[in-house]
């Protein structure tokens, strides 16, 4: 676990996979949410949809097994599932705009319990750039959010409001941190699910805004 409570960043991962439902095309964003691609989801057939054209693809590969010209989202070298297609990036950008994403799955600086949330880079700060988020955030039929609970300082990230520029409001359903799953529900989270090890008090502790079990 690396030291902190609750789940590491792949379990994170594992733990919103549960929620893809069969036949679902999944856009995985850059950081956390790529790992979702490595969950053994079983016999559930997921089509996982990465901006830059790459549809259908499975696990990062490991140094040494990749293809150094197929990549996903954040740059990762990723394995081909049967029937995968490599599409132009205006082609990729049709199938978010069309409303065919039954989800999205992105990181975030922030997310508020109305369900907004922050996740592009603020001018002089380090972070991404804004990327397919907002085209995403306004197109796909859900959107769930995966980041670490506190900043490093300790300072909550799910919070009653953004004080970031907001990407897009009232559209997350989902929060996975590494302290659990909270689904916005306008004055604070309802928890879904607590990580191993963590009980309501705690995770109360490190969220500024009220949690609802």
């Amino acid at each position: 676990m690396s030291g902190k409570l609750g789940w590491d960043r792949q379990q994170m991962a594992d733990r919103i996979a549960r929620e893809f439902q069969e036949g679902w095309i999944v856009n995985l964003g850059v950081g956390i949410p790529t790992m979702c691609s490595n969950t053994d989801i079983g016999d559930r057939e997921i089509t996982y949809h990465a901006e830059n054209g790459v549809i259908g693809y499975g696990p990062v590969l490991p140094m040494g097994q990749e293809d150094l010209h197929l990549v996903n989202a954040g740059g990762q070298n990723v394995s081909l599932a049967p029937g995968a297609a490599i599409v132009n990036h205006a082609d990729s950008f049709g199938i978010i705009r069309s409303g065919r994403i039954d989800v999205t799955v992105m990181g975030a600086y922030e997310v508020a319990s109305s369900g907004d949330f922050a996740n592009w880079k603020v001018a002089g700060a380090k972070g991404g750039g804004i990327g397919g988020a907002m085209d995403l955030a306004a197109s796909a039929k859900r959107v769930f959010i995966i980041l670490e609970h506190t900043q490093r300082n300790g300072t909550s990230r799910l919070v009653r409001h953004c004080a970031l520029p907001v990407t897009a409001r009232g559209v997350v359903k989902l929060v996975c941190t590494n302290l659990g799953v909270f689904e916005p529900v306008g004055e604070g989270f309802r928890v879904r699910e607590l990580a191993p090890g963590v009980d309501l008090p705690a995770a109360q502790a490190a969220t500024a805004t009220p949690l609802y079990a």
